[in-house]
Protein backbone atom coordinates (compact mmCIF):
# COMPACT_ATOMS: atom_id res chain seq x y z
CA UNK A 1 0.00 0.00 0.00
CA UNK A 2 1.23 3.61 -1.08
CA UNK A 3 -0.73 5.29 1.32
CA UNK A 4 -1.20 4.70 5.11
CA UNK A 5 -4.38 3.30 5.93
CA UNK A 6 -6.53 5.78 7.43
CA UNK A 7 -10.14 6.98 8.99
CA UNK A 8 -12.33 10.27 9.39
CA UNK A 9 -13.45 11.46 12.46
CA UNK A 10 -14.98 15.15 12.99
CA UNK A 11 -14.16 16.19 16.50
CA UNK A 12 -17.15 16.72 18.66
CA UNK A 13 -17.98 19.37 21.21
CA UNK A 14 -17.99 17.15 24.58
CA UNK A 15 -14.24 15.93 23.76
CA UNK A 16 -13.23 19.54 23.83
CA UNK A 17 -11.95 21.12 27.42
CA UNK A 18 -12.52 24.77 28.75
CA UNK A 19 -10.28 26.68 25.48
CA UNK A 20 -12.37 24.80 22.81
CA UNK A 21 -9.41 22.37 21.83
CA UNK A 22 -9.41 18.82 21.73
CA UNK A 23 -8.87 17.54 25.19
CA UNK A 24 -5.53 15.84 25.00
CA UNK A 25 -6.83 12.67 26.25
CA UNK A 26 -8.95 11.83 23.21
CA UNK A 27 -6.18 11.84 20.61
CA UNK A 28 -5.28 8.61 22.34
CA UNK A 29 -8.52 7.61 21.50
CA UNK A 30 -8.68 8.34 17.87
CA UNK A 31 -5.53 6.59 17.38
CA UNK A 32 -6.59 3.18 18.89
CA UNK A 33 -10.34 3.80 16.50
CA UNK A 34 -8.14 4.13 13.65
CA UNK A 35 -5.27 0.99 15.07
CA UNK A 36 -8.85 -1.37 15.53
CA UNK A 37 -10.06 0.05 12.09
CA UNK A 38 -7.17 -1.26 10.22
CA UNK A 39 -7.44 -4.55 12.05
CA UNK A 40 -11.16 -5.13 11.13
CA UNK A 41 -10.52 -3.81 7.18
CA UNK A 42 -7.50 -6.70 7.45
CA UNK A 43 -9.97 -8.69 8.51
CA UNK A 44 -9.05 -9.42 12.07
CA UNK A 45 -11.57 -9.50 14.93
CA UNK A 46 -11.19 -9.02 18.62
CA UNK A 47 -12.08 -12.52 19.47
CA UNK A 48 -10.05 -13.54 16.41
CA UNK A 49 -7.30 -11.69 18.40
CA UNK A 50 -8.46 -13.67 22.12
CA UNK A 51 -9.30 -16.91 19.88
CA UNK A 52 -5.78 -17.48 19.18
CA UNK A 53 -4.43 -16.95 22.79
CA UNK A 54 -3.13 -13.30 21.91
CA UNK A 55 -4.07 -10.03 23.14
CA UNK A 56 -2.34 -6.52 21.95
CA UNK A 57 -0.72 -4.38 24.29
CA UNK A 58 0.42 -0.98 24.34
CA UNK A 59 3.85 -0.56 25.70
CA UNK A 60 4.51 3.22 24.79
CA UNK A 61 2.88 6.48 23.11
CA UNK A 62 4.21 9.09 22.52
CA UNK A 63 2.19 12.36 20.85
CA UNK A 64 3.42 15.54 19.34
CA UNK A 65 0.83 17.95 19.26
CA UNK A 66 0.71 20.55 16.32
CA UNK A 67 -1.43 22.15 15.81
CA UNK A 68 -5.37 23.08 17.70
CA UNK A 69 -8.20 20.73 16.92
CA UNK A 70 -11.66 22.31 17.36
CA UNK A 71 -15.54 20.50 17.66
CA UNK A 72 -16.68 20.50 13.84
CA UNK A 73 -12.75 20.12 13.05
CA UNK A 74 -12.94 17.22 10.37
CA UNK A 75 -10.10 14.82 10.07
CA UNK A 76 -8.36 11.65 8.76
CA UNK A 77 -6.22 9.70 11.80
CA UNK A 78 -3.54 6.98 8.95
CA UNK A 79 -2.19 4.53 10.86
CA UNK A 80 1.11 2.21 9.74
CA UNK A 81 2.68 -0.72 11.18
CA UNK A 82 6.36 -0.41 11.50
CA UNK A 83 7.77 -4.17 12.15
CA UNK A 84 11.19 -4.35 13.79
CA UNK A 85 13.47 -7.74 14.14
CA UNK A 86 12.02 -8.59 18.61
CA UNK A 87 8.60 -8.55 20.51
CA UNK A 88 7.99 -4.96 19.87
CA UNK A 89 6.78 -3.37 16.96
CA UNK A 90 6.06 0.84 16.26
CA UNK A 91 2.59 2.23 14.69
CA UNK A 92 2.87 5.57 13.26
CA UNK A 93 0.24 7.51 12.90
CA UNK A 94 -0.54 11.40 11.84
CA UNK A 95 -3.84 13.31 12.75
CA UNK A 96 -4.41 15.80 9.84
CA UNK A 97 -6.82 18.29 9.00
CA UNK A 98 -9.08 18.24 5.90
CA UNK A 99 -6.48 21.25 4.40
CA UNK A 100 -3.58 18.92 4.91
CA UNK A 101 -2.44 20.37 8.38
CA UNK A 102 -1.10 18.00 10.96
CA UNK A 103 -2.43 18.39 14.25
CA UNK A 104 -0.62 15.76 15.78
CA UNK A 105 2.05 13.16 15.39
CA UNK A 106 1.58 9.59 17.53
CA UNK A 107 3.49 7.16 18.47
CA UNK A 108 3.38 3.95 19.81
CA UNK A 109 5.38 1.09 20.44
CA UNK A 110 2.96 -1.95 20.99
CA UNK A 111 3.72 -6.36 21.34
CA UNK A 112 1.27 -9.42 21.35
CA UNK A 113 0.89 -10.77 24.53
CA UNK A 114 0.43 -14.69 24.55
CA UNK A 115 -2.77 -14.31 27.19
CA UNK A 116 -1.85 -17.49 28.84
CA UNK A 117 1.98 -17.04 29.57
CA UNK A 118 1.22 -13.25 30.19
CA UNK A 119 4.82 -12.61 28.12
CA UNK A 120 5.43 -10.99 24.71
CA UNK A 121 5.23 -13.51 21.80
CA UNK A 122 8.18 -13.64 19.73
CA UNK A 123 6.89 -12.89 16.35
CA UNK A 124 3.98 -10.74 16.26
CA UNK A 125 3.87 -10.24 12.44
CA UNK A 126 3.57 -14.29 11.92
CA UNK A 127 0.56 -13.89 14.06
CA UNK A 128 -1.40 -10.87 12.22
CA UNK A 129 0.12 -12.26 8.91
CA UNK A 130 -2.10 -15.55 9.73
CA UNK A 131 -4.99 -13.92 11.23
CA UNK A 132 -5.49 -11.48 8.72
CA UNK A 133 -7.85 -11.86 5.14
CA UNK A 134 -5.30 -8.98 3.69
CA UNK A 135 -2.28 -8.70 5.57
CA UNK A 136 -1.00 -6.43 3.07
CA UNK A 137 -2.54 -3.96 5.70
CA UNK A 138 -0.07 -4.24 8.01
CA UNK A 139 3.04 -3.70 5.41
CA UNK A 140 3.37 -7.67 5.18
Amino acid sequence: MSEPFSVPVTVRGYETDVQGHLNQSVYLNYAEHARWSLLRAAGITQSALVGSGVGPVALETTIRYKRELLAGDEVEVTCAFDWGEGKTFRIEQTVRKADGTVAAEITAVGGLMDLKARKLVANPQEYFAKLAADPGFFGL
